[in-house]
């Protein structure tokens, strides 16, 4: 049975744990050990701000919006997240809805991350309880890919 505050998801492919927002913010606070990931989108990003302080949040999109507006899955999201976190650590995964970042832990289990949680709701249930969202006051480096 999962503790307080987490549901196992059994319509995923693999077992992702999911966390709800009052849950993921004490984990994600300076004395709760996990750090966060938030997979939206650079465009989502600029747009609605971030959830914890900036240099605290790291972001790697798990898709990018293409010219024509629809989505396209990142193909060096695991690559990318494995530069910038350890399998070990633990990390809590963000996105607007909680749908992207079930499916980014989904891959980032299958890639040998042992400790990756899902923020259910994502960053709409953040607002719905009225948790504090932070803005970037310099802009972000251009992408790579662009």
């Amino acid at each position: 049975m999962a503790p307080p505050h987490e549901t196992e998801n059994s319509s995923a492919p693999a077992t992702v744990t999911t966390v709800d927002v009052t849950a993921a913010r004490d984990l994600i606070a300076a004395a709760g050990g996990h750090r966060y990931l938030d997979v939206r989108t650079e465009e989502e990003l600029s747009k609605l701000g971030h959830l914890v302080e900036v240099d605290r949040s790291i972001n790697v999109p798990y898709m990018f919006i293409t010219p024509e507006g629809g989505r396209v899955k990142n193909a060096q999201f695991v690559e990318q997240v494995a530069s910038l976190f350890t399998k070990e650590e633990h990390v809590v995964v963000g996105c607007q809805s909680g749908k992207r970042s079930e499916q980014a832990c989904v891959d980032l289990q299958a890639a040998g991350f042992k400790n990756v949680k899902n923020m259910g709701g994502g960053y709409l249930a953040w607002l719905q309880h009225g948790f504090p969202v932070h803005h970037r006051t310099t802009p972000p480096p251009p992408r790579q890919d662009a």
